[in-house]
């Protein structure tokens, strides 16, 4: 993919590479919430990540990256088990909560929490600052999932019975997954961290099929459903995702990641007639607010510390 963007600015494939991966994930909360209503949820992690292997399978075959598989160092596939499993347990807390949740819009609008813990994690383990305007961006951004989770006299058990709870854990494995990957970003390849997550989710489905002795006959909109996803998700996504980490910020993916549940609103309202409550509306869009102001104020620190060195 990347080899096809050589005369471009790293900036400005970054940033094409990040919306590109907003676009397919916007379209996976959608087709994924669509064949959870015909599926359990062990059969659609099953055929979900058992179609993304094979197209990130015949990807690499048919690019020769495959070969970089056997001359990885022992440090690199350390690295990879733990992304492996931290990527286990964001996808499935997220899939988790779209099952759950009404409308996956709003599980996309709560999902705008994981730059705070980016922000949080950042400053822990890639030494970065925190300033006055990315803390005004991340209490708009709470502010922003309070409105879209507020429910008089919520308990714990319904916060995630509903998917709400759910997408904030996934939120917090997915943030913590970002930030080790762009630690390690340069010693391994985006197809080789695309397809360890792939194997690591499918192994999950697998073993959970083979025990629950869940039938493998589901509908043909359920394949349907779940084709079109895996091709827009663990492919497209994983692959343009990783790939824009080589080129900026993680920080800077957030803000082009926050818009996606506009377009999860859309994708909602056409292909499943599901629409929001104006109060989770405008919660959303406050969490996309506050995304943009906390990544903006982090860009503007880096920015003056650039000139003050130079």
């Amino acid at each position: 993919m990347i080899k096809y963007l050589t005369n471009l600015s790293p900036n400005v494939k970054g940033i094409g590479l990040a919306f590109l991966a907003t676009i397919g994930m916007a379209n996976v909360y959608v087709f994924s919430k669509a064949a959870l209503l015909e599926v359990n949820f062990f059969q659609f992690q099953f055929f979900w990540f058992a179609f993304a292997l094979l197209w990130n399978g015949i990807y690499l075959w048919s690019t020769g990256l495959v070969r970089m598989i056997p001359r990885l160092e022992k440090r690199s596939l350390i690295n990879l088990v733990i992304l492996g499993f931290l990527e286990l347990s964001a996808a499935t807390t997220m899939f988790l909560a779209i099952q759950l949740a009404e409308n996956p819009a709003i599980v996309s609008f709560l999902s705008n929490a994981t730059p705070i813990f980016v922000t949080l994690f950042g400053i822990r383990f890639l030494g970065e600052r925190f300033n006055t305007i990315e803390a005004i961006g991340i209490l708009l951004t709470i502010g922003g999932v309070v409105m879209i989770t507020y429910t008089r006299n919520m308990t714990l058990e319904q916060f995630f019975s509903e998917g709400s709870g759910w997408i904030l854990v996934s939120s917090l494995f997915l943030s913590i997954s970002t930030v080790f990957a762009k630690k390690n970003i340069k010693k391994l390849h985006p197809s080789i961290l695309t397809i360890n997550r792939v194997v690591y989710l499918f192994m999950f489905g697998l073993i959970a099929v083979l025990i629950r002795q869940d039938s493998l006959a589901v509908p043909g909109s359920a394949i349907f459903n779940m084709i079109a996803g895996s091709i827009l998700g663990p492919f497209l996504t994983g692959l343009s995702m990783y790939s824009a980490l080589k080129f900026i910020e993680a920080s800077r993916t957030m803000i082009i990641q926050s818009t996606r549940g506009l377009f999860v609103l859309i994708g909602s309202m056409i292909y499943l007639a599901i629409l929001p409550t104006p109060l989770q509306l405008i919660g959303g869009v406050i969490t996309i607010l506050g995304v943009v102001i906390l990544v903006l104020g982090k860009m503007r620190f880096k920015s003056k510390k650039e000139a003050e060195s130079s």
